[in-house]
């Protein structure tokens, strides 16, 4: 390449500098952050803190993760996921406590992204994440309930108007947000009529500056990391498991790659920015996401612009903010709740043609989560549940049968499936040792060998025919089963 040439390409503006491109991503995100708003002052009061702790964390986490997030175009803020999980720290300890756990959260998250955590999502079984989505769902919507308790009746009836809004303007446009109408006409109307219902500005008081950077006012002792180390963890893990599954959706939208690795990592240096900016904490936003996506944004620029564009609105415009009705926000929250869900998973023709293992796999991760309102512990029993429900499924595929040569001298055993400590364990009473001829063989041509109980159960084997004066040949292993059993036969201790 000639001297011109090669300084015109180091020259050339990168892709996202193009006038489509550019326009394409600045309108991307200026409908991201209007759409942030609602929903991030939303989650701030199912954390129990002020809009503004919400509304500053969505600020960092998009405009950080724009820089060291591993997808681009993909947004995150302060969700539901996140507040769900730290609530309880707000309401028995204080904001300082929810600054701390935060940054420990954080922390934790470029921890397991340095350790190459993201790998782990291939062993997620896909009834655990539907779980995971429905459970969500479900207490998004009843931490809604509160707001529709002892209220006056015109708040049932903004909500249903809200409602009204948000499931009838998409069918006639999608160039404006429907979640965004439906709260300007609403607002515009109590507004007008001088109505009394409760408003965002009851909840507390939104941010008329920029966010500050400090330190959490909790004491540094073994005490404090003891309250906050369960519910950062939580955090943590929940973060990084929809954070996941939010960069997987959109790899397969947009036919392109992402690196989940530095997206993990990224995700808990954004909760660590968010924590010293005092910032409720985040994750990825699935909805937002998709508004981004869908819009054509596909490069960072879009997701620094959703979290500038944001700030910018609620500074310069929090007192128009303050007079957003409560049952505006409900009826958001009602939509995100009713398109979280996966519907598809509990119809009759779905349920009838699913596996009952899947199934109760899914309504395990359901229940537990809504129990504890915990999601994380959620997924831990729901990818238990299907460890244990698939251990349980493959042993009963092992299956021994047996010839015996003409001449009577030598009984072949053909061990077939995978084997186990699920499945090996009663290997050993397949075999008629007191009846076998002086010749027994074991083909293990048709079966793999996968751990040391299998070959336990195989030294078990050939003991009970030693004692008897019985010759065993064991044949047919393949390369990996042969390298196991010849590691450990022998060396198991007695039976």
């Amino acid at each position: 390449m000639s001297l011109p040439a090669a300084l015109s390409s180091r020259l050339r503006r990168p892709s996202w500098l193009s006038p489509r491109v550019l326009r394409t991503e600045v309108l991307a995100g200026l409908v991201v952050a209007l759409a942030l708003i609602p929903e991030a002052i939303s989650f701030s009061i199912i954390a129990g803190v002020d809009p503004r702790v919400g509304l500053f964390a969505s600020f960092t986490m998009a405009v950080t993760l724009a820089f060291v997030g591993g997808r681009p175009a993909m947004i995150s803020a302060a969700t539901g996921a996140v507040a769900l999980v730290v609530a309880p720290v707000v309401r028995d300890h204080g904001v300082e406590y929810l600054i701390a756990t935060v940054i420990l959260g954080g922390l934790i998250q470029a921890l397991l992204g340095g350790l190459g955590v993201a790998r782990l999502m291939r062993f997620l079984p896909r009834s655990v994440m539907v779980g995971f989505t429905n459970a969500l769902a479900i207490l998004i919507f009843t931490a809604q309930l509160p707001y529709l308790t002892d209220v006056p009746w015109t708040v049932y009836a903004l909500v249903a108007v809200g409602l009204a809004v948000m499931v009838g303007l998409p069918r006639v446009t999608k160039a404006i947000p429907a979640p965004l109408v439906a709260i300007v006409a609403l607002t515009a109307f109590t507004v007008a009529a001088s109505m009394s219902v409760p408003t965002v500005g009851d909840q507390g008081e939104l941010p008329s500056s920029l966010p500050v950077l400090g330190l959490p006012s909790v004491p540094l002792t073994f005490e404090t990391l003891r309250v906050i180390a369960p519910y950062a963890l939580a955090m943590a893990l929940v973060g990084l498991l929809e954070s996941l599954m939010t960069a997987k959706l959109v790899d397969g939208i947009t036919d392109t790659h992402s690196n989940k690795t530095r997206e993990s990592w990224g995700q808990g240096v954004a909760n660590i920015v968010t924590g010293f900016f005092g910032g409720m904490g985040g994750c990825a936003m699935i909805g937002q996401t998709m508004i981004n996506v869908k819009s054509g944004a596909r490069t960072r620029l879009s997701t620094f612009l959703a979290g500038l564009f944001l700030l910018v609105l609620v500074v310069a415009l929090g007192p128009v903010v303050a007079l957003i009705p409560m049952a505006a926000l409900v009826g958001v929250m009602i939509m995100v709740s009713v398109g979280t869900f996966d519907w598809h998973s509990i119809h009759p023709a779905t349920l009838r043609r699913m596996p009952k293992s899947e199934t109760a796999v899914m309504v395990a991760t359901v229940a537990v989560t809504v129990f504890t309102h915990n999601l994380a512990i959620g997924v831990v029993v729901g990818v238990l549940t299907a460890m244990v429900l698939f251990a349980r499924r493959v042993a009963h595929l092992v299956s021994v049968d047996s010839v015996l040569d003409p001449d009577g001298s030598t009984k072949i055993y053909r061990v077939t499936g995978q084997l186990f400590f699920a499945s090996s364990n009663d290997l050993v009473f397949q075999f008629d040792y007191a009846n076998d001829p002086e010749n027994v063989v074991i083909d293990l041509s048709e079966a793999n060998i996968w751990d040391a109980s299998t070959v336990a159960s195989l030294d078990a084997i050939t003991t009970k025919y030693e004692q008897r004066g019985t010759t065993l040949t064991i044949t047919g292993m393949n390369d990996s089963s042969e390298k196991r059993h010849s590691a450990l036969a022998g060396n198991l201790g007695s039976h």
